[in-house]
């Protein structure tokens, strides 16, 4: 099979080495190159997000990317997407991909399409963010048809912050934000380390478990037109006929935004 590559703009400097995690447990023949796009003031804010995911600062990585080969590009950023609300985010995605000249996507449409490839559609979310910008998250969803039945935010206002969050605190967010009528728990910042954490956290609560960095590959695959398994990345990576530790074999996938 040739080498399927797919680029990934990310937004300073968090919890980006879950991408090599990820990819070391995919097939050898899969890469997933990194750009760190500009990411201006580091803060969980409207106005700060909306700035963050400005497209001239996307586009400043599409170049490299393309240079590496990448066959899809996905900005690598929940809440400097789906701060815009849907409409705004599908404007984001869709100058994305015309400065790439690639199928482009983005962390808060990967959610959506992870849920619907597990076919969920009741979620808990589990955020390490502020009240208020967990509240775009919601609607952001619910907007996609998502029902959100439970929410928790930590009120963290820095990525730097949340990049420094090791497992024990990854699984009392998770345990925390969890509700039994939810189908899965979806944790939505890019800056939380996640990619070691997913067997465990799946194994805990008994349900599928959709993180920022393991959806933001999925659905750069997706986009490429590459279906991939791996052991320890989660229900959303099962292998079909195999039942994952969340309890849910996937679909065969998405349709796409």
């Amino acid at each position: 099979m040739d080498m399927t590559t797919v680029g990934l703009l990310y937004p300073g400097h968090s919890a980006e080495d879950d991408y090599p995690r990820i990819g070391f447990l995919l097939d050898s023949d899969i890469r997933l190159p990194v750009f760190h796009t500009d990411i201006g003031e580091d803060a969980h804010r409207e106005d700060a997000l909306v700035e963050m995911g400005a497209a001239e600062r996307l586009a400043a990585g599409v170049e490299e990317l393309r240079l590496a080969g990448a066959e899809s590009v996905v900005w690598a950023c929940t809440s400097g997407s789906f701060v815009r609300g849907r409409d705004g985010a599908r404007r984001q995605v869709r100058e994305l991909a015309r400065a790439a000249g690639l199928p482009a996507s983005s962390t808060s449409f990967a959610f959506v399409h992870a849920a619907e490839a597990l076919g969920v559609s009741r979620v808990a979310v589990a955020a390490t963010y502020p009240g208020d910008v967990t509240v775009f998250f919601e609607k952001f969803l619910e907007s996609a048809g998502v029902e959100v039945v439970a929410a928790r935010a930590s009120g963290i206002i820095t990525a730097a912050e949340v990049g420094t969050w090791e497992r024990e605190r990854v699984l009392e967010l998770a345990a925390a934000g969890d509700d039994p009528r939810a189908e899965a728990v979806l944790l939505p910042d890019t800056a939380l380390h996640t990619a070691a954490h997913l067997r465990e956290l799946e194994e805990t609560l008994g349900k599928p478990v959709l993180t920022a960095n393991q959806v933001t590959v999925w659905e750069g695959l997706r986009l490429a037109g590459r279906r991939a398994w791996a052991d320890g990345l989660g229900a959303l990576f099962a292998r079909p006929g195999r039942a994952p530790e969340g309890g849910r074999t996937p679909r065969s996938g998405a349709a796409p935004e």
